[in-house]
């Protein structure tokens, strides 16, 4: 399947824009004679849906099962060989049209990269990202994150920039080529914990063993469910769990992984 199909479903499948469709259609509905009751019952549905996400446990028991399955902070070995930091902490468009590097959520991919960097100066750093959005294929966004880490401190002659990837199975595969990692080097791999398990699983699959660093959490350990007076957060936070859920079936089933929720 290719890319643009796989980027057009994964929107089609977004909660987001599942609801509004039903909105849309209920309240349209709801205008007929003969079929204002499919309207009202549509519109009922919507409004169910939209309180299960708001007020139950399944956002968080979602994005919590993805956070929790690789440990934080593990034990690094004294000298690594590289860092990679997987795209999506930098917003390449507002960035390019304001000329200030603009950060999304995900932020502290780049924040925890700079860190490891200066503890690790013998590791090379790689940043990997180009445009996810198909409509958009530029500008890329790793050179603005490459631009950010020398503003951290990090020097030009240790930054490995590749800027064509749209997706984490193409992170991995133009990333390897780039810098043609050596059994028996250590490579750490940063990403958004939600994402660490797709991203994990890619990465074994093309044969490039590394130490997962999971940053980004939106979740507590434990069996905390707070945010009740936030419905949207809690919308956004499904909607980010929704799509790694269906990224990891998608995936497996495009044999871009070698099992269905890699773990450690």
């Amino acid at each position: 399947m290719s890319i643009f199909v796989a980027k057009v479903i994964g929107t089609l499948l977004t909660p987001g824009v599942l609801l509004l469709i039903g909105l849309v259609i209920g309240a349209a509905l709801l205008w007929s004679q003969r079929h204002w009751r499919v309207g009202r019952r549509l519109l009922t549905a919507v409004a169910v849906v939209f309180a299960l996400v708001a007020i139950s446990p399944l956002q968080p028991f979602l994005t919590r099962t993805l956070e929790n399955r690789f440990p934080a902070n593990p034990s690094l070995p004294a000298e690594i060989h590289g860092i990679v930091i997987l795209g999506g902490a930098v917003d390449q468009y507002i960035s390019q049209g304001r000329h200030q590097i603009s950060l999304t959520d995900a932020s502290e991919r780049l924040i925890d990269g700079a860190i490891m960097a200066r503890v690790h100066p013998e590791a090379l750093v790689l940043v990997t990202g180009g445009s996810a959005d198909l409509g958009r294929p530029e500008p890329s966004e790793s050179p603005f994150a490459a631009t950010l880490l020398v503003e951290l401190g990090v020097s030009p002659k240790r930054l490995v920039v590749e800027s064509q990837s749209r997706n984490t199975y193409e992170n991995a595969v133009f990333s390897q080529r780039q810098v043609d990692p050596k059994p028996g080097q250590a490579w750490v791999l940063i990403t958004s914990a939600r994402h660490m398990p797709r991203a994990v699983g890619v990465f074994r699959h093309i044969g490039w063993a590394v130490i997962p660093w999971p940053v980004d959490y939106t979740s507590t350990r434990g069996g905390d469910w707070s945010n009740l007076d936030f419905p949207v957060l809690r919308l956004r936070l499904f909607a980010q769990a929704i799509h790694e859920w269906v990224g990891l079936a998608f995936y497996r089933l495009s044999g871009w992984t070698d099992a269905l929720f890699p773990g450690p």
